[in-house]
């Protein structure tokens, strides 16, 4: 017994209604992924500083930024004009994290100036942050060797918290110019600290910071 198949529609109109079932069931396929949250300029810069840390400013590029973040180039310049744009905007967040919130937190507090000083001391001791924080500081001074707009943001960020290091000792009645010194003082124990003390023993590093208040909160010599 024979039998006959059927031959398939191959009108215009079954071919319209195919490609547009296959285009309804791809829609769908999309919108049942999840939405990729859409990126802020903090984004970029946040991604930028992890790629100055883990390499160098060199690193730095929109074709890396835009594959660390899964996206297209394309969108970088919805958020700044070129990468000179992002360097100067990467500079401006790390001076506010790292200097301007740290100070507002402090005055926050309203603490007295000598407790303000052990505050200060404390700082490279504050376990992850404290090594977050110092990963890139030192990752920015090094870009400063060597490029003259983070040379000059790094100039302002010490000049700001070397400024506000010295009014604590002024208002601890020490002159200007002995406040000045012992704020140079403060703040060089906090970078070294932060650094060359990092993998030492908690006891000893506590040791160190107290010995360096008594030396920095004893009277001037006469």
């Amino acid at each position: 017994m024979s039998s006959s198949t059927k031959p398939a529609d191959s009108s215009p109109q079954s071919a319209l209604s195919r490609t547009a079932a296959r285009a309804q069931k791809q829609a769908q396929k999309k919108a049942s992924r999840p939405a990729r949250a859409q990126l802020t300029p903090q984004d970029w810069i946040d991604a930028a500083m992890e790629l100055l840390v883990q390499k160098s400013i060199d690193a730095v590029n929109v074709d890396a930024l835009a594959k660390r973040l899964g996206i297209t180039r394309g969108s970088f310049y919805w958020h700044f004009t070129d990468r000179e744009d992002l360097l100067a905007r990467l500079l401006e967040s790390w001076r506010d994290a790292s200097t301007h919130q740290v100070i507002v937190r402090f005055e926050r507090q309203g603490a007295t100036p000598k407790e303000l000083i052990a505050e200060l001391l404390s700082l490279p001791q504050r376990g992850q942050s404290a090594k977050r924080a110092a990963s890139i500081e030192l990752a920015i001074r090094a870009w400063a060797r060597r490029d003259e707009l983070a040379y000059q943001a790094v100039a302002a960020v010490d000049a700001h918290r070397l400024s506000y290091i010295a009014q604590c000792f002024v208002a601890l009645q020490f002159s200007l110019h002995e406040a000045q010194a012992r704020a140079f003082m403060l703040y060089s124990y906090i970078l070294a600290e932060s650094n060359v003390g990092a993998n030492l023993p908690e006891s000893v590093r506590a040791e160190r910071r107290s010995a360096v208040e008594r030396i920095l909160l004893a009277p001037p010599v006469a």
